[in-house]
Formats: structure tokens, sequence, C-alpha cells
């Protein structure tokens, strides 16, 4: 198997409801993440795809629904609450069917990956989420079909 790898960023904010820690006070990140892709055959070129193709595609994902924005649990009703307040309701917010811990959010942008992806031949096999450069998720699927 042949993979290709982009690297993109974002940053964004978020809670991890029900933490035992400071991660459940609101704070930020700069993301890191790793986009592994591949593809059953290499195109005419010799490339699994351009690497451009993951970078405008993710990026628009990532652009419209997370960068500088808050990612919040929809099961968290404080924050639920809190955004729905006329002088709150503007503010860029994502509200996630999932904790918004880094391991979630890595699986939910490879489970985005056939729609994100759709036209082309190319599979998400792995995503890697940064939250630090000491600390990461990855969720892999690399099983081609």
């Amino acid at each position: 198997m042949i993979t290709i790898t982009r690297k993109l960023w974002f940053s964004a904010g978020h809670r991890v409801w029900g933490h035992e820690n400071v991660c459940s006070n609101l704070h930020g990140h700069n993301y890191e993440v790793h986009l592994t892709a591949t593809a059953r055959n290499l195109d005419p070129v010799g490339r699994v795809v351009d690497f451009s193709v993951l970078k405008d595609l993710f990026n628009n994902w990532l652009n419209a629904n997370w960068d500088h924005g808050f990612l919040y649990y929809s099961l968290d009703r404080e924050l639920s609450r809190a955004f729905q307040r006329e002088e709150l309701i503007t503010m860029k917010t994502y509200r996630c069917p999932f904790n918004p811990t880094a391991e979630e959010m890595a699986k939910h942008l490879l489970d985005l990956g056939p729609e994100i992806l759709s036209g082309t031949e190319v599979q998400l096999i792995r995503v890697k989420i940064f939250e630090t450069p000491n600390c990461w998720a990855e969720a892999t699927n690399e099983v081609i079909s």
C-alpha cells in the first residue's frame, strides 16, 4: 500500500465535558492535523492524489466548521444553553455529537473522509490530531474496499 500524508493546522476552543481536571474549563489549542490517504491505483502522474487536493478539501471543511470556533458536546447542557444566549448566538460554534477530545475529533474527521473526498478515488485511512507537540490522538481505518 502506498500512502501520502498532508499536514494542516487550525485553532479552536473546547472543553472536555466531564473531565476530572483543568480540561473541563474553556480553553483552546493550535491543532495540527495529519491526514493519511491511499488509493487503489496511482493516478497517471504516479500519485495517490496531489497533496493540494487533500489540503483544499479538508481545509474547506475545517475552515467552515472548526477553525477559530468553539467545539462543544451536545450533551453539555451548560454550554448548549450559553451558546443560545442572544449575545453569544453569533459566535462560531460546532455542536459535536461527541465529547470534543482529540480522540473523538480524529475519529470524526476520519468518518467524514468519504464525504469530503467524494468524487475522488482516494480513501482517508488515518487521522492524527495534535493538541500540543507532545499530545496527540490517532484514528485509523486501513482497510481498502
